[in-house]
């Protein structure tokens, strides 16, 4: 009974989900004149008569199939114009957006519909009907970057532009994730379904998230030919557990090919290639193999040698039988034809078999109009609503606005505005301002009042037309200073006081009748040469007294400046004496100062009160007499080498100043003691905010991130801002220092090794901890940057989850915090890794974006370990995910569970990676291994 109640809660957990997933479903039926539900699918569509005014809505005369979506179709006028749609997104979430287009035309002409197709500013496709009867079918996978995303229609080259349906299908977000999606988006070029038993794609109901998975049966020119001999359709009654990143279909998974004699082989074309692109292959084993039967084979492509060395075993690789597994090529190099094979094994007794696959490009993201300019000309817009109401898109992408001139630069920035007659009421805005590469302002003829705003960092502005409108106050002087004004109207306003003399000498176009206030300055040329003459002198003299004062000081600093340097080098060296001062006093900037022993006994009580333990020994509260609170960390051993590299050492660390390291204030060397003195941190170490007692108080996610910010930007100083660069060696969460205002600071590196200039690597004994240590040490005993970055990844791992790195309670067989979650995040159950005192106040985006980055720091191997300002990105990222605007997506306490090609960091999901020194040659290849052995 109690289980079958457990099952009901799942099952209305599932459905709950898919019902607010078909919420968030856009549907625009665009020429439809009524809003109606699609019978065959149920979902609900909306006629576009609301959300578009232009272009007009026409019968199709010969519709492929009774689809209401396509009995209409909006045409648009032949003309420079762009007609666009405007769809509400949350910002930062994954979207499919699609757009279709069927023609249905009887006429037989000569020439074909083609027009542009564009998502923002980004140019998505080139749309050409050449059979009227086919609805041509657009598909982009985007992460909205605002709170709305721009479809735009424009630039017909032949025949009418027109659109039949535009649809927005949020999806899971652990779909279609990729290290590039800020500068990339991803547009569809083949998505199949294999084994089909019809020619009818699969879409929603069946697959949730609607996506159209084209049938293998389907005919077309150069659509999946050159199928090899004793290719066989199988499929099964039975589920496939399709739990993964992409969740494809369960219906699509049921079906199959299978190369019977031992080869599968395909050839298509894909639309908008040869590029860069992504490509997912879908496998499960749906035969019931025998005891002794394996199926094993390999991927062969003829121009691809580099990816032909991966063995697939279905059943291996996704441990199981009916089990999804999705090996994928994150970043390959794709030509038009994509001619592919899978060929078995010697060993295999069973030939090769394909699901599903997906295909698709990368498109660079064309960046949208400055955000300071849309501002302001969103203002101006809704000064003169009535003139200005078909505007739509971005002022400058694909096409600007009539109305303005836009720069080549990326992000384009506004260089004209000319609103001459256009109607505009009001007083002239002062974020005009903003639009810092203004050259030309037309607003002459209009209805605007008030007085004249402070424009006068607009350093680039030539034309100025103010004319004909009902302005009033002064002229402001700075007119007059304007570097580049070459034309300045304001006739015919109310403009009242004196002239700025600098516009009446002749070179500035200066036109102003008909403002009755205004009056020349009167002329002052009779003192001017003796003012002159006097300030002439007046400079001279100022500044030859300022050199010789210069100079004075200039040598005072120089011999004060030896003096220091010399107390320096004495101050270092092992076998200076002792100084008697009794508090932290530094007698020069960047140098730690020395502290005796006594002293320390005295602020400390003889070391009575140990805070804590680290790499470099037992650590003491103090208080010196001053009142200055103190933290000593006493080394743990020594020895004449030991106290040689401490006194190095010290010499350099003392110089290491940034916010979030923990400085070093002073030190002690006596007695064979070793001893490092830093400020001591009120609010402990992150250690005790995470894992400490019930009755700590527990940080919130903000603060969290915070954190992982402070810390991060840390190891990225030692990184590389300093030369040489230093490798920590040791970051855990009890090495991250919390200030009292819970800023983060790391500690702990006193005796970090220096990495040589010429070197990647140190070889040591290693100084890290379990459940934080590099995997790669135990192999090569080598400890890199990249090393620091697993540790790091483990740490942002504590923060999402709350757990500790290792803990047979929490993971059971899987015994660390990296195996535990690697499995959980790349099934996309990133829910279920959340610490429980966050549900309900956090957005599942931003969790996201940490547990993406923190599975990259952590992957088996160093090369595909993003570097520390990658991870401060990400951070930031899921911070501004944190701030922005409500999100539909909350945890809660009921959840379940330039230019540039795409760099070369992979989010690896049972893969291995292949170098390449050509970009286009990355990929990655299927393994046969386990999520857990990598």
């Amino acid at each position: 009974m109690g289980f079958s109640v457990f099952l009901f809660i799942i099952y209305l957990c599932f459905i709950s989900s898919v019902i607010s997933q078909v919420q968030d479903f856009v549907s625009i039926d665009c020429g439809g004149t009524s809003n109606y539900t699609d019978t065959s699918t149920g979902l609900a569509w909306i006629s576009d008569m609301r959300l578009m005014s232009q272009g007009k809505s026409v019968q199709v005369e010969n519709p492929n199939g009774n689809l209401l979506q396509f009995q209409r179709r909006r045409d648009f006028p032949i003309d420079s114009k762009k007609y666009c749609y405007t769809l509400n997104t949350v910002e930062r979430r994954r979207y499919l957006v699609r757009a279709t287009f069927q023609d249905g035309s009887l006429k037989s002409e000569d020439t074909y519909p083609k027009f542009e197709l564009y998502l923002d500013a980004t140019q998505w496709a080139t749309v050409t009907i050449f059979d009227a009867s086919r609805t041509y079918v657009n598909e982009m996978i985007i992460r909205a970057s605002s709170d709305s995303v721009d479809v735009c229609i424009c630039c017909a080259t032949t025949g009418f532009p027109f659109i039949s349906t535009l649809e927005l299908r949020p999806l899971n977000l652990s779909m279609y994730a990729t290290d590039y999606e800020d500068e990339f988006f991803l547009k569809v070029a083949a998505r199949v379904n294999f084994g089909a038993p019809s020619k009818d794609a699969i879409r929603y109901p069946d697959d949730p998230y609607d996506r159209i998975w084209d049938s293998d049966l389907v005919k077309r020119q150069n659509y999946l030919v050159g199928v090899a001999p004793g290719t066989e359709r199988i499929s099964t009654s039975r589920d496939v557990d399709t739990r993964s990143r992409e969740y494809p279909a369960v219906k699509v998974m049921q079906t199959a090919v299978v190369g019977t004699k031992g080869v599968l082989s395909y050839r298509l074309n894909l639309d908008g290639f040869p590029g860069m692109g992504r490509a997912y292959a879908y496998f499960a084993e749906i035969e019931d193999l025998g005891a002794n039967e394996i199926r094993k084979f390999k991927l062969e492509q003829p121009f691809s040698a580099d990816y032909n060395s991966a063995v697939v075993n279905i059943a291996e690789n996704a441990n199981g039988d009916y089990t999804l597994y999705e090996p994928s090529y994150m970043n390959v190099s794709l030509e038009f034809v994509l001619s592919f094979s899978f060929v078995k094994t010697p060993d295999s007794t069973r030939g090769p078999l394909l699901n599903a696959m997906e295909i698709s490009k990368y498109v660079q993201i064309a960046a949208k109009t400055d955000r300071r300019d849309l501002a302001v000309l969103n203002v101006l817009h809704f000064m003169s609503a009535e003139s200005l109401s078909v505007d739509e898109g971005d002022p400058c992408a694909p096409t600007p606005w009539e109305w303005v001139n836009c720069s080549s630069t990326a992000p384009p920035r506004i260089t004209k505005i000319d609103l001459s007659g256009k109607n505009v009421k009001g007083e002239i805005p002062v974020e005009l301002k903003n639009l810092q590469e203004l050259t030309e302002l037309w607003l002459g003829g209009n209805y605007l009042t008030g007085q004249f705003p402070d424009i006068s960092n607009l350093i680039n502005l030539k034309i100025l037309h103010l004319e004909n409108n009902k302005l009033s106050g002064s002229l402001p002087s700075y007119l007059a200073s304007l570097p580049s004004l070459q034309e300045l109207y304001i006739q015919n306003n109310s403009f009242s006081g004196e002239i700025p003399a600098g516009l009446l000498r002749g070179k500035i176009t200066f036109k102003y009748e008909y403002n009755l206030g205004l009056r020349k300055g009167e002329r002052k040329q009779k003192h001017f040469k003796l003012i002159i003459g006097i300030s002439v002198g007046v400079v001279a003299t100022v500044s030859l007294l300022l050199l010789g004062t210069l100079l004075i000081l200039r040598n005072l600093q120089r011999k004060s400046s030896f003096q220091r340097s010399k107390g320096k080098g004495d101050s270092l060296r092992a076998s200076t004496k002792p100084s008697t001062g009794y508090s932290i006093s530094r007698m020069d900037e960047g140098v730690a100062c020395y502290i005796t022993l006594p002293d320390l006994e005295e602020a400390t009580s003889s070391f009575s009160k140990k805070i804590g333990k680290g790499s470099f020994g037992s650590v003491y509260y103090g208080k010196m007499k001053d009142g200055k609170e103190i933290a000593v960390k006493m080394m743990a051993e020594s020895s004449a080498h030991m106290n040689k590299q401490f006194v190095t050492e010290v010499a350099l660390l003392s110089r290491i100043h940034h916010r979030n390291l923990a400085p070093l204030t002073g030190y002690c060397k006596e007695e064979h003691q070793c001893i490092l003195v830093y400020e001591y941190m009120h609010n402990g170490t992150l250690r005790d905010h995470i894992h400490g007692s019930t009755t700590q108080k527990r940080l919130d996610w903000q603060t969290r991130l915070r954190i992982a910010e402070d810390a991060a930007k840390g190891l990225e100083y030692l990184h590389t801002g300093c030369n040489p660069s230093i490798i920590h060696r040791d970051v855990k969460t009890s090495n991250i220092l919390l200030d009292i205002n819970m800023r983060a600071k790391v500690s702990d590196f006193g005796l970090s090794r220096q990495a040589e200039e010429d070197l990647t690597h140190i070889s040591s004994v290693a100084q890290g901890t379990v459940g934080y240590l590099d995997p790669e040490y135990y192999a090569s005993q080598q400890l890199t940057e990249k090393s620091d970055v697993y540790s790091f990844g483990v740490v942002l791992l504590e923060l999402i989850s709350g757990k500790k790195p290792v803990s047979t309670e929490d993971f059971g067989s899987e015994l660390n915090i990296v195996h535990w979650a690697r499995s959980l995040i790349r099934r996309g159950d990133v829910e279920s890794i959340i610490d429980p005192i966050l549900a309900g106040s956090v957005k599942v985006e931003s969790i996201w974006r940490i547990a993406e980055v923190a599975i990259q720091c952590v992957e088996q191997h160093g090369v595909s370990r993003p570097r520390m300002q990658e991870i401060i990105v990400a951070v930031q990222d899921a911070m501004k995910i944190e701030k922005s605007s409500e999100s539909n997506q909350k945890i809660s306490p009921s959840s379940s569970s330039s230019k540039a090609q795409p760099s070369r960091k992979t989010l690896l999901t049972s893969f291995l990676e292949i170098e390449s020194p050509d970009l286009s040659k990355d990929c990655l290849v299927p393994s046969a291994r386990r999520d857990d052995d990598i």
